[in-house]
Order: C-alpha cells, then sequence, then structure tokens
C-alpha cells in the first residue's frame, strides 16, 4: 500500500518506520532539522531491546510532491490538524482515507470540516515514544497498539485493508465497531490528567496524595463521564470509578504531556480536552465546574508562554 504519515515524530514516525520496514510505500511527512535528518541519515527507532532504521526513507515537507496515496495515518497535535488536513489535499485520491489516532475525540471532526467526513476513520493509540532527536525516535515499553474504527460502526472493506496492513508490519491493532466508546475510555483519563497536572504544575503522584486535590480528580473523572453518557457514548455502567482507580495506578511522577508542552513554553491541546469538556457540558446541561476552571485557568497560556 501507498501510505502518507502526516506528523512522524514519536507517534506517527514509529507506525510508520514499522510499516516501511513490512515493505510498504511509506512517506514521512516531517518539516526542519527532523526532516533533514531523515533524509540524510534514514529514521531510527530506538526500542527497549533493539534497534530499527528506515534507510532510505521517503521524506517531504510538501504533500503535493507524493501523489494519491492509498491512507493517511494521521498523528498530529490537536491545535495543528485543520492546517495539516489541508496540506493533504494533493494526496486525496477518489479512495483515500485517512486513520486518525490523535489526542483526545475531535480530530476525526476536524480533519473531516477540511476534507470530507466520509474520508476519517477515528482511532486511539497506546504507546510511549517520543522524538529523541532529529531523525530519532524513542519507544519505551511494550506497548504499540492502534484501535480505530468506522464511525457508524459498520466494518468496512477499507477499515479491513488498514488492519491488514498494521498486523503485517508487526503493529498490534482492532478493527472496531465501537470505536467511539474506546476513544471516549482513553479521552476522559488523559483530559483529567492532562488537566490536573498542568493547572498545578506536579506529577499527579504528589496531586493524589492530597486529599482535596484527589477528589477534585475524582470530580473531573465524574464530569467527563456525564458529559460523554449526554453525548450519546456508551460508557460502563462503572466507568468513572474504572477511570479513577486506573488514574491511582499512575507512576508517582507521572507527567501529562501537556504539562509537559507547557513547561517549554509550547502550544497546548487545552481547547480539545478539558476546554471541550466544558463547552458540551454547556451545550448539554451537564455541569463541568472542575473543567471550567481548568480551562479557565489555563486559558492565558494555551498559545504558548504569554508574552509580559
Amino acid at each position: 500500500m501507498k501510505i502518507a504519515i502526516m506528523g512522524s515524530g514519536g507517534v506517527g514516525g514509529y507506525f510508520g518506520a514499522k510499516m516501511a520496514l513490512a515493505g510498504h510505500d511509506v512517506t514521512f511527512i516531517a518539516r526542519g532539522a527532523h526532516l533533514d535528518a531523515i533524509r540524510k541519515n534514514g529514521l531510527l527507532v530506538k526500542t527497549d531491546t533493539a534497534e530499527m532504521r528506515v534507510d532510505p526513507a521517503r521524506a517531504t515537507d510538501d504533500p503535493a510532491t507524493i501523489g494519491p496515496v492509498d491512507v493517511v495515518l494521521f498523528t498530529t497535535k490537536l491545535y495543528d490538524t485543520s492546517e495539516a488536513a489541508a496540506q493533504l489535499k494533493p494526496v486525496m485520491g477518489p479512495d483515500t482515507y485517512i486513520v486518525t489516532i490523535q489526542n483526545g475525540v475531535s480530530g476525526a471532526d476536524l480533519i473531516g470540516e477540511v476534507l470530507g467526513h466520509g474520508k476519517v476513520l477515528p482511532g486511539s493509540t497506546y504507546i510511549i515514544s517520543h522524538l529523541e532527536a532529529p531523525g530519532v525516535i524513542r519507544h519505551m515499553g511494550q506497548f504499540q497498539r492502534i484501535v480505530f474504527g468506522e464511525v457508524d460502526g459498520s466494518m468496512s472493506a477499507r477499515g479491513r485493508a488498514f488492519e491488514q496492513l498494521c498486523r503485517e508490519s508487526d503493529i498490534d491493532v482492532e478493527f472496531s465497531d465501537k470505536v467511539l466508546t474506546t476513544m471516549w475510555e482513553k479521552f476522559i483519563p488523559l483530559t483529567v490528567m492532562s488537566g490536573m497536572t498542568s493547572l498545578l504544575r506536579l506529577p499527579i503522584g504528589p496531586i493524589l496524595a492530597d486529599p482535596e486535590l484527589s477528589a477534585m480528580v475524582d470530580a473531573a473523572v465524574e464530569e467527563a463521564v456525564s458529559v460523554g453518557r449526554a453525548k450519546g457514548v456508551e460508557l460502563h455502567e462503572k466507568a468513572a470509578s474504572r477511570v479513577q482507580k486506573s488514574v491511582r495506578m499512575a507512576p508517582y511522577d507521572t507527567k501529562a504531556s501537556m504539562l509537559i508542552d507547557l513547561e517549554r513554553g509550547k502550544k497546548m491541546e487545552l481547547p480539545w480536552l478539558s476546554a471541550s469538556v466544558a463547552r458540551w457540558g454547556e451545550e448539554l446541561g451537564v455541569p463541568t465546574p472542575t473543567h471550567k476552571f481548568i480551562a479557565a485557568a489555563l486559558k492565558p497560556y494555551a498559545a504558548g508562554a504569554p508574552k509580559a
């Protein structure tokens, strides 16, 4: 298959490398020093037990040079989604489809607004991987899973084709008929962990060690679950308690990626996390005081470090 990777950092770079090494025609869309390094030295993926190198690796910052592809794997930050989607117009043939495994639950809608909602299959990924240096991806642990599906739950031919592509590439994959449920099950702890650790500029451990802050975490979970149900998402009757338990299982020093972005003065995905929960709650008549407070307190930093 002919594949374009939109967003070739820790997530897209890892999965794209696996696909390329399996013999598929992969083009990495990247920019700056990362693009230069891939062109010069190929793409290196370092895991806990081995290294994988794609060399030569096809890479560009101009999707117009790629031509139509079979599938796009979309992994950019949420705040880059609309602009990145617009750049993909030259690679979109009549049967081209996009699998998005971004954070949150809004990516597919943002892409669909630009390229057509019927072109997009939403999904989630479970992986710990980051860009260690230009041209170098660092993957930690054993998780490297993609769960994706059609919005309407149908088991389409294109979904089966992408599932087969992943299996051929030794990627743990699930083509799900309930992908929206899966996405919300990941979104709820993500938005709570992102919001609380960023709000307090602390890892999750010290937050949970304080009874008042721990109660605030629990409230944020319950609010997000209520909003999900109000939006029609099928969530387990014990979804809130399950998420609360999973949050408490996180390592003491865990920092959400949004907190890391905040510490580095970078843009944040806040508008698509707690701010979205608060907005949806207001639209649906679901109280979300915790997420409203998080969104309001972090708003000055959402676009990056505020200017003095």
